[in-house]
């Protein structure tokens, strides 16, 4: 259920048409649909989402077959105005495209999007700063997930601490965000560097990219969670859409606090 159909349940209420039993029912069962793509349920898509949590489900295309990601956006979109695929290949994005035409595909961040809604206004600040170019599938996804999710967002990249200079030069961008999402591979040194900086949260986004004892990504992750500079969570290896997720809460939640009040004296 999204916020016009609880508006028009509420409003229902409201005027007799729907009894208060009824509605108690409905806001009990919380909707979703149960998809099927070759006539085999692949997929129980949850339409409550955006009620609770502020944003839709997001479909996560990796090993899902390009058919049955057309099927769960189609029932997104039967729904709702915005579908968003993250991990897509280009034959995910080839198959959307059948039932969207307006769908676009980031190629470099592995992202399909549809979205319908016709006013997006951008909240308050992100910044997405990545440690080297070889980090920017990641860092692209998160910065193209958070634009999505109604942030603001400013990209800085290649500003890792081999050249210390480079990130210094951009300090201002740094310390104008509600949040900072630092995106490095390697030693994944970014993070702890960023947070000492500023005042605001940190997400540290550990990448799969660096040599061979860099364990695909385990050696950032543990330099990023024994950070010693306070104020830096961690998500997963390469989890571009989980930063942005909650970064995009924070941000929110700052923005919200920024808002001057209304209230007379």
């Amino acid at each position: 259920m999204d916020l016009e159909a609880l508006q028009r349940l509420l409003a229902g209420v409201a005027d007799g048409s729907v009894s208060p039993a009824d509605a108690e029912t409905r806001l009990a069962d919380l909707p979703f649909a149960e998809v099927a793509s070759g006539g085999t349920p692949v997929a129980r898509v949850d339409h409550h989402r955006e009620l609770r949590t502020g944003y839709p489900e997001v479909v996560f295309c990796q090993g899902k077959t390009p058919q049955q990601v057309k099927a769960i956006a189609r029932d997104i979109l039967e729904h709702g105005e915005v579908m968003l695929g993250t991990r897509a290949s280009a034959s995910h994005y080839q198959t959307v495209a059948q039932v969207a035409s307006d769908a676009r595909y980031f190629e470099d961040a592995q992202i399909i999007l549809v979205d319908r809604r016709t006013e997006r206004p951008e909240i308050g600040h992100i910044v997405v700063a990545s440690g080297g170019t070889a980090d920017y599938r990641v860092a692209e996804e998160a910065a193209v997930c958070a634009e999505v999710m109604g942030d603001r967002v400013t990209r800085l990249y290649d500003v890792g601490v081999a050249g210390i200079h480079r990130l210094l030069a951009v300090r201002d961008e740094l310390t104008s965000a509600n949040v900072i999402i630092a995106v490095a591979g390697m030693e994944g040194a970014l993070p702890s560097l960023v947070a000492g900086l500023v005042k605001v949260p940190v997400v540290a986004v550990p990448t799969s990219v660096g040599y061979g004892a860099h364990f695909g990504g385990v050696a950032p992750l543990l330099t990023m969670l024994n950070s010693c500079v306070p104020g830096i969570g961690v998500v997963n290896i390469d989890n571009g859409y989980g930063a942005a997720a909650l970064a995009s809460r924070i941000n929110r939640a700052a923005a919200v606090a920024a808002t001057p009040s209304m209230d007379e004296d």
